[in-house]
Order: structure tokens, then sequence, then C-alpha cells
């Protein structure tokens, strides 16, 4: 019996779905692609770790040393660095448990912590040294960057109840705390336990604590630049806090950095400017509503705004060593922007807004608002964003690095900004 040509493209069309959604399911429970041209974007994407469950660092701590040319990252069997030239994989650290707090800006090595220990690790020579022993409740979270100060947070417990807080610490991560992040943030800031920031002279062994208060602190980040200056947050529903302060190692010039002028403005997910000149930040006006990613000059105060759309919202924003672009790792529709379509990972051409306000009014204290023109470079459709992608500029501004489980297993990857060419998105699989 003939078939009708138009139940036979069907039936052609039904196979070829048939044929990719079991590549797709086999590239699921086996490995993912080492590479592909994204049909959606045309840029080239890279898969940088081997083993599943690998992760890149958080989106605002140093993964790369100082000369450019390796990364660290983490899996579940210790920390490994990749050569971004030749993506030959080497393990550092073997272990678990292990938590990583940056690479060092000025010898290159890994830091990251076991309990209450502190180490640190060569890259190049796998070495590893101990360089603090912590007391029960304290956590090395930040390194400066001339690598002479540990700093972290201090929580005033019992013992019982130490242990009972360095147990929550130990399964923050895992991928059941992260489902229910929203709720464990709620419980955590009700306890209104207190805490102090401490630093720690490596070379000395001197320990400073400041700021005692009952406020959660958190994501410490010292300057890429000033060696004494540290970034810090009073962690919890933004809504619910004046997040985000920064404070001296010698305790001096405790300052909000930014005050909310409406209800339910929030800010947050912080972060520095390669040179340490600008803290960047997530700004809503209100929480939901609309989007900026927002600037604070740390030497003059000035602020700069980039307008967003819903859809650009990303869960954290980055900027490119050289300041002139941004980066953002997109946002589930369930998640604070509710956008439609906002599962990519995105890049970002920053325009300020030409001012045509004449010499005669006062610029002082008004802030410089400005536009990004966004750019979509991976499709995040199947990325389940309990696990946050935390894009990161490469150092030579080539590629986005990210974490995804687009194939079940999370796994780093890397994007390329520049599009592919026509031979190379044919040849792609």
């Amino acid at each position: 019996m003939n078939t009708p040509l138009g139940l036979k493209k069907l039936n052609a069309a039904f196979l070829l779905f048939l044929l990719a959604t079991h590549a797709w399911a086999d590239a699921n429970t086996n490995d993912p692609p080492a590479q592909w041209i994204d049909p959606d974007t045309g840029h080239r994407v890279i898969r940088l770790s081997l083993e599943p469950g690998s992760e890149c660092f958080y989106f605002n701590v140093n993964p790369f040393t100082p000369d450019g040319k390796k990364m660290a990252f983490t899996s579940p069997s210790g920390i490994s660095a990749v050569d971004l030239a030749t993506r030959k994989i080497e393990k550092v650290v073997e272990g678990r448990g292990l938590r990583v707090i940056l690479v060092g800006r000025k010898t290159g090595q890994v830091y990251y912590s076991q309990l209450t220990n502190v180490f640190a690790a060569d890259l190049e020579t796998k070495t590893v040294r101990k360089i603090a022993a912590l007391p029960l409740g304290m956590r090395a979270s930040a390194v400066n960057c001339d690598e002479t100060l540990l700093a972290g947070t201090t929580v005033l417990l019992d013992e019982a109840q130490a242990r009972e807080e360095q147990a929550r610490e130990e399964t923050s991560n895992s991928d059941s705390a992260r489902k229910s992040k929203a709720r464990n943030i709620e419980e955590r800031f009700a306890k209104h336990l207190t805490m102090e920031l401490f630093f720690l002279n490596l070379q000395t062994g001197e320990m400073k604590k400041f700021n005692r208060c009952t406020d959660w602190l958190n994501h410490l980040q010292f300057s890429p630049a000033d060696p004494g200056l540290l970034l810090f947050c009073h962690e919890g529903p933004w809504q619910k806090v004046d997040r985000i302060w920064t404070i001296r190692s010698d305790g001096s010039q405790l300052t909000r950095i930014h005050t909310r002028t409406m209800a339910m403005e929030i800010a947050g997910h912080e972060f520095w400017s390669a040179d340490g000149k600008t803290i960047w930040y997530d700004l809503q006006t209100p929480r939901g509503a609309d989007f900026w990613v927002a600037g604070y000059s740390v030497a003059s105060g000035e602020r700069t705004w980039y307008h967003l759309q819903r859809d650009e919202w990303s869960v954290h924003f980055n900027v490119s060593p050289d300041g002139k672009l941004f980066c953002g790792d997109g946002g589930g529709a369930g998640m604070v922007a509710h956008a439609e379509n906002g599962q990519w990972i995105y890049l970002f051409h920053p325009e300020l807004v030409a001012n045509t306000a004449g010499t005669n009014l006062s610029q002082n204290g008004l802030i410089k608002p400005g536009v990004f023109h966004s750019e979509r470079l991976v499709n995040m459709g199947r990325h389940d964003y309990a696990l946050e992608p935390n894009a990161t500029f490469t150092p030579d501004m080539k590629w986005l690095v990210f974490r995804s489980n687009l194939s079940a297993a999370n796994h780093v990857y890397a994007v390329e900004l520049k599009k592919a060419d026509a031979a190379e998105a044919k040849s792609s699989p």
C-alpha cells in the first residue's frame, strides 16, 4: 500500500526526533559531548572536566593562576587544575569534603579547608602545607591579594552548638541543600547567632577579631588590589538585610555600600572588578520588578547602574578582566525574576546613557545610568538551576567558564565568546 507523502514526512520527522532524544539520553547516562556548537546561539561549548560531579568555583572566587594559564576546580575526589591551552587535567589534592577558598593571586597556590584545618596546595608540585588549625566554630573564607592574611567568621556557640553549625556548613553544598536553599536561609537568618570577623596574619600567626554582631556574616572577599580591604555581606533574605559592607583588616572604616530607598528593594551577590576599584552587585527596585547591575566606586563613592530586561536577569553576574564586558548565568522560571525565557548564559555589552543635561546642573551624587545589550551564548533550557552556573571570564577574555548539569551529572564547561564559523557549525555533533 502506498503511504501518502505527508505521512512519510511526518514519520521521517518523528524518527529524527527519536534519534535526537536517544542521543541526548545517551549523553545524560554516559559521558556528555566533549564539545558542540550551540544550535540556538552559534557559539562553541567545550567540556573542561572529565569526572562527573566536577564544578567550577563560586562566581566571585578566583580560580585562575596569576599567569592565566591554569584554572582550579573541584570534583567529588578532590581538587584538580586544567591547563586552559591544552585542556590537560591534573589532580592537585585527593580527598573528600574539601572546601575551596580561592587560588592565590600572588603565588597561584589553591587555598582550601577541611573541617577546621586550612591548607595551601601548589598546582605545579602538588605540595600541600597546613597554614592554620582553627578552633571549632571558625570558618576560613578569604585570602588577601598578597597572601599575608586569612579572613573568616567566628560563630560564638558552645561546643555542641558549634558542632551542629559545622555539620550544617559541611552539607550546605549537597544537592538536597541546594534545592531547599530558600528555607535554609530563612532558618539560619532567624537564629541571629552572635558572630565576628577574624583576620589571621599568615606570617606571624596573630589573630584579630572585629565587628561582633548578631547578623549573619558571609561571603567574605578581599579586594584584588588592596590587601587590607575586605568586602562581606549580612546574609539572609535580601529584603530583610542591609547586605553589602566593607571593612579594613584593622577593624576600621566599616562601610555600608548600598542603602535602600524603597520597600522591598534588594541588593546582593556582590563582586569586585578585577582592578579592585569597583564593587558590582545585583540590584532590584523593587524585588522581582526592575533589574539593574549596580556599581560603587571605592575611591569616590560614584555609582553606575546598568539596566537589563526581566529575561536577562541572572543568578550571578560577572565582569571581564578589562571591565568592558559583563556576563550572566541566567535563571530558572521559578526564581526571583520569574522570567519567561531566561535560561541562558549571557554576554552583556554595557552602554552608558548620554548625559544631555548640560553643564549648569550639578552631577554630584547622581547615579550614572546605563543599559546592557545582551547576547545569548548557551541555551540552558535543560539545566536545573538548583545548581548555580557561576559564569566567569577566562583571563584572556576568550571564554566564559560555567558549571552545569545539562547532561545530568555536574561538569565544568566553557563557551567561546566568538561565534563559531560556518565550517565548525556544520561539523558540530
